[in-house]
């Protein structure tokens, strides 16, 4: 890793402090200017579309989020905004017409 201060993702600020270690080894930074905790080279996973369409058939059944999380191979925290991305455009009002009496 190279000894260069990095610069905040959120304020460009480059006064940044070691903040310890994350889950797969790498240096965890704090900005002392805004607060934010972030890393120097971030490896973000793009989900590919196969996978949304996966997650979109498995939402379908009645399987918990932990499960389909498990499933694709994303994590739950992705999934959870994902899911609610996906019904935020689902109307809340549903149109029922009048049964008809009598048939």
């Amino acid at each position: 890793m190279s000894d260069s201060q990095p610069t905040c993702p959120v304020c460009q600020s480059s006064h940044g402090v070691k903040n310890g270690k994350i889950h797969n080894g790498k240096q965890n930074f704090r900005c002392r200017e805004c607060g934010r905790q972030f890393v120097q080279a971030p490896q973000n996973k793009a989900i590919d579309p196969a996978t949304n369409t996966l997650i979109d058939k498995l939402l379908l059944e009645k399987i918990p989020l932990a499960g389909i999380a498990r499933v694709a191979g994303v994590s739950e925290p992705w999934l959870q905004r994902y899911v609610n991305k996906k019904y935020q455009n689902v109307p809340r009002q549903v149109n029922v017409g009048a049964k008809k009496r009598g048939v």
